[in-house]
């Protein structure tokens, strides 16, 4: 397994944000001991969201980004009919924590990078 460079894929994300998104936080995806990376952030009613995922390449990799609300609901996946999209958008409805998760599948580098931005 090679050296995972997250921080590079992290940088090269953020200019990837749709245009009138605004960068918020980046983020960096490595497997550690568990077979998830999350990350909380708190989402405002009535503000669009958008998370993007960079990997070695064009695609995703395998990686797959999940945003859960405070309850633990699925409310947003990057994975779609068995396709793995680069980048989601997510309205808000709700003010409050919501937990961003990306999990990895085969095959994946499990390293990547991610850019969260924002548009009201």
């Amino acid at each position: 397994i090679g050296q995972c460079n997250s921080e590079t894929f992290r940088n090269q994300c953020i200019p990837k944000l749709a245009a009138g998104f605004n960068f918020l936080k980046s983020y960096k995806i490595e497997k550690g001991g568990k077979d998830y990376v999350e990350y909380s952030y708190v989402f405002t009613k009535g503000t669009q969201y958008m998370i993007n995922v960079c990997s070695n390449g064009s695609s995703a990799d395998g990686i797959v980004v999940t945003i859960f609300d405070k309850e633990r609901n699925k409310v947003a996946t990057s994975k779609i009919n068995g396709q793995f999209i680069t980048a989601i958008a997510y309205p808000c409805n709700a003010t409050g924590i919501y937990y961003i998760q990306y999990t990895f599948d085969e095959p994946s580098a499990h390293c990547g990078g991610s850019a969260l931005g924002f548009k009201r």
